[in-house]
């Protein structure tokens, strides 16, 4: 076994080798007598080349792309699924809405595991997991051992899709992480809509196993540069640091420990925080809605894989094959959506470079501007695919911004949510990816009976209707927001507390505006808000009832919510 760690650790991209490390005669700590990072420190992630976080930051990507390409590619192939196994299509369908579900128990379950063992190790066993699993959908004897397969393949692939943003958050500052966060974004799009594309074509050529063949392949190949991919959780590298020095025996260090060390938590404790803390958020106000839009976005992503072949097969005669290829258009749609989302996180990058102070609610724009127009191109997509005397390229179209306009409606939510709940983001993100992931394992069984029964136009009007009230949610936040938060239990936006000093002054003083103050700022990230100190100092502002429902957050923990 030992090994087997030393040849994976030689294959890892860190600039560095561990056996090649010295042991300082004076073992840096901070101020806390812990184990820490010193200034410039080599095994700080935030430390290395910007080529080599970049290369580690699209080997955790590529990991997306398997995770949400294999979700929606069998999409093209439920005809010969039906065939071979002698059921309905839309019972064919449960082959994505089990894969959803996994999605649903994942998070919760591997991001505290994690939290508790590091990045490097969860991606590892996760990942050869839904490799092998793969396995048994490609040879599936029957139906049920297909569900059984995509079930787990769904349930150990999603922990790319909670890990990665945090990989991001350990290698990247809030101000750097825009530009990598809309790379994560963008691909997290990109795969579901590339994975029907490659099933209708081996619908019409092979058949349904070739998907997961696929599959296999791509994930074999994704393997090679996986096991590159090092450590980057801070907290774990400290521990691991912290072992040398005590094996070492440092006179007067021996007992060193790094601050994960020093804290009781407990594996069992972490996991009773993260089963339950997230299903007291979801009621809170902003999270409660953020889900219900959210889960409606989702559910209608995983809609367009069953109402593209209706538009372009059914009513217009195309293959299997080239009767996909307008979800090509959503593709494109994403590239947009991400460019835009560049833009305004530059954008406001340089407002908080400037000391310009924002609000969560700042965040809302995306939202806003992909509120308004989800219900515009739905109600363009849907009554242009209703006639066949239509160019095809007028509703392909359409479809390209109805993509974009989904994809700021979820990175806009994304940003709000962990602006808002700040230390208790992880939880509020983990329980928005439950629900929307619910909803969109639901897509598949409903999706053809609903557009038989209504058309192509009307089923599209009915969810273009939904459309155009949810757009009232971002608005609502955005002029309203700031007022809900203050009521929230668990958005911290207690006023800072006045010290002694403070009270002493006299009121003409404190009328005055103070030059030194630092108003609060909200840093570029869809997975931490605050700088350090100012996040700490939150948690210490938040009442005794939020600990109570919560939960105790340990220093560690704060920054694993963070990311």
């Amino acid at each position: 076994m030992v090994e087997l760690l030393r040849i994976l650790s030689r294959a890892t991209a860190k600039p560095y080798r561990t056996k090649h490390l010295e042991v300082e005669e004076r073992p840096y700590l901070n101020e806390d007598g812990h184990v820490d990072f010193k200034p410039g420190d080599v095994e700080n992630p935030h430390n290395w080349s910007t080529a080599r976080r970049w290369y580690v930051t699209v080997c955790s990507v590529l990991l997306v792309v398997n995770a949400t390409f294999a979700s929606s590619a069998p999409s093209g192939c439920f005809p010969s699924v039906s065939e071979e196994f002698h059921v309905s299509e839309e019972v064919a369908g449960l082959i994505i809405t089990l894969f959803l579900l996994g999605y649903c128990a994942g998070p919760l379950v591997f991001a505290p595991l994690s939290e508790f063992y590091g990045r490097r190790w969860i991606f590892y066993s996760t990942f050869l997991l839904y490799i092998a699993f793969n396995f048994l959908c490609a040879f599936a004897p029957n139906f049920g051992s297909l569900l059984v397969g995509r079930f787990f393949t769904g349930t150990f692939v999603s922990a790319a899709l909670s890990n990665s943003p945090g990989v991001l958050a350990d290698l990247w500052d809030p101000i750097e992480r825009g530009n990598t966060m809309a790379v994560f974004s963008c691909m997290v799009w990109v795969g579901p809509a590339l994975g029907p594309v490659v099933g209708g074509f081996l619908q019409l050529t092979k058949n349904w196993r070739w998907s997961f063949y696929v599959l296999l392949w791509f994930g074999g190949a994704t393997v090679i540069p996986m096991f590159t991919i090092p450590e980057t959780f801070g907290p774990i590298i400290l521990v691991h640091r912290a072992r040398r020095i005590r094996k070492a025996k440092i006179p007067g260090y021996e007992n060193v420990k790094a601050p994960v060390e020093e804290s009781d938590r407990t594996l069992l404790g972490i996991y009773k925080v993260a089963l339950t803390r997230p299903w007291i958020i979801l009621f809170d106000t902003i999270s409660f809605l953020c889900a219900i839009y959210m889960s409606v976005v989702y559910m209608l992503l995983y809609m367009l894989f069953s109402i593209y072949p209706i538009v372009f097969q059914q009513r217009r005669g195309w293959n299997a094959g080239v009767g996909e290829l307008p979800l090509i258009g959503t593709v494109v749609g994403a590239v947009i959506g991400s460019v835009i989302v560049l833009i305004d996180s530059n954008h406001k990058n340089k407002k908080i470079q400037s000391g310009t102070p924002m609000k969560p609610e700042d965040r809302l724009t995306l939202a806003v501007i992909g509120g308004i127009g989800f219900p515009i191109t739905m109600f363009w997509f849907a009554w242009t695919a209703e006639f066949s005397s239509i160019h095809w390229a007028v509703p392909t179209v359409a479809g390209v911004f109805l993509a974009t306009s989904l994809m700021l409606i979820f990175v806009g939510f994304l940003n709000y949510l962990v602006d808002s709940y700040l230390m208790y983001a992880a939880s509020a993100i983990a329980v928005n990816t439950v629900c929307r992931s619910a909803a969109g394992a639901a897509a598949p069984l409903f999706t053809n009976y609903m557009f038989d029964a209504l058309g192509v136009g009307g089923g599209g009007s009915l969810i273009g209707g939904v459309a155009a009230v949810l757009a009232l949610i971002p608005l609502a936040f955005y002029k309203y927001g700031e007022r809900i938060r203050v009521r929230s239990r668990f958005a911290p936006t207690a006023p800072k507390k006045v010290n002694d000093e403070e009270a002493q002054r006299t009121e003409d003083d404190e009328k005055k505006p103070r030059g030194d103050e630092n108003p609060s700022q909200l840093l570029e990230t869809s997975s931490t808000t605050t700088e350090e100190g100012e996040t700490e100092l939150r948690i210490e502002n938040q009442d005794g009832d939020n600990q109570k429902a919560l939960g105790e957050l340990k220093d560690e923990n704060v920054k694993f919510a963070r990311q």
